[in-house]
């Protein structure tokens, strides 16, 4: 049982520049050491490398990056009986976008040779078609809860 009380949730401002809580996250993810302002100029720079290829609106782009690469299972460690399972679990919403940011942010920084707008660009655009190290994280995650399906019957039991 946890101590204490829950921390609040905070409200986080929609981005100045598109309006949305969604991308104001994500920014959020990227920053790093405080630098907001840096944070943003990538994050906007690689939407905009975006809107230039696709010709689309680049929030549109963006969510529909998101909703592509959100986990719908992942598995969670449960002891039971002295021994360790592996036992697919349904993602909440919350941590759905969590765990898709990191993927992106992770996938992105994992590629060489560009400037970090380049590589965030071309993460979005390859999640797009269906590959890059963020897919490959999200069908990894998806195959260990199906190979776990068996111990899926752990997930109703309470310690």
């Amino acid at each position: 049982m946890p101590r204490g009380k829950q921390a609040p949730k905070r409200i986080i401002d929609p981005d100045p520049v598109y309006n949305s809580e969604l991308l104001a996250k994500f920014i959020n993810f990227v920053m790093e050491r405080g630098k907001k302002t840096t944070a943003q100029s990538i994050v906007y720079g690689a939407l905009n490398i975006i809107e230039e290829k696709t010709k689309e609106n680049p929030i549109k782009i963006f969510e529909k990056v998101i909703e592509v690469i959100k986990p719908q299972l992942e598995v969670r460690s449960r002891r039971v009986g002295g021994a360790n399972y592996q036992v697919p679990m349904p993602v909440s919403g919350n941590r759905q976008n969590t765990l898709a940011f990191r993927w992106i942010i992770t996938a992105a920084k994992a590629r060489k040779g560009q400037s970090m707008v380049n590589k965030l660009a071309t993460e979005f655009s390859d999640i797009l078609e269906g590959v890059g190290g963020a897919i490959k994280k999200k069908e990894d995650v998806f195959r260990m809860a199906e190979a776990n399906k068996a111990f899926a019957h752990f997930a109703r039991r309470r310690n």
